[in-house]
């Protein structure tokens, strides 16, 4: 039996979930995967991967395909998130993809440095925005080979 397919979309503002979503189902990016999982801020992310709080008891061999993680987060940023995740052998070498609005040349350094496997731009414009995520989605699901 395959293991379930999961995405996780780590972003706090609603509107950029609903866009993300909607792009997503536009290009077919939903249908490869059993569920999109989407935390509202960096400490609702790690508490599911680790399976903390109101995530506990939930089966942490699952892990998702790709991490797609806003930078801005609240409380813990999108770089807290992943400095939190290389450090821990469970998801070192969980592909994350760090997108933002925000392209400042110290965050895209930051993010390398703590072990991005990408770091993508959001655009400003909805058709932009779509085909970025759906590149991101077929190149991460279909193309790239995860350890």
């Amino acid at each position: 039996m395959e293991e379930p397919r999961e995405i996780l979309l780590v972003e706090d503002d609603e509107d950029q979930v609903m866009l993300a979503m909607r792009a997503m189902r536009k290009h077919g990016i939903v249908d490869e995967v059993d569920k999109v999982v989407v935390a509202s801020d960096g400490e609702e992310a790690l508490d599911y991967l680790f399976g903390r709080g109101e995530y506990q008891g939930r089966d942490t061999s699952v892990t998702p395909e790709f991490v797609l993680l806003d930078v801005d987060l609240p409380s813990t940023t999108g770089l807290g998130v992943l400095e939190e995740l290389r450090a821990d052998e469970r998801t070192e070498l969980l592909p994350v993809i760090l997108f933002s609005a925000s392209n400042r040349r110290g965050d895209v350094i930051e993010g390398y440095k703590l072990g991005a496997n990408s770091y993508v731009t959001k655009p400003t414009n909805f058709d932009d925005f779509s085909q970025a995520m759906s590149h991101l989605g077929w190149y991460w699901l279909n193309w790239n080979e995860t350890p």
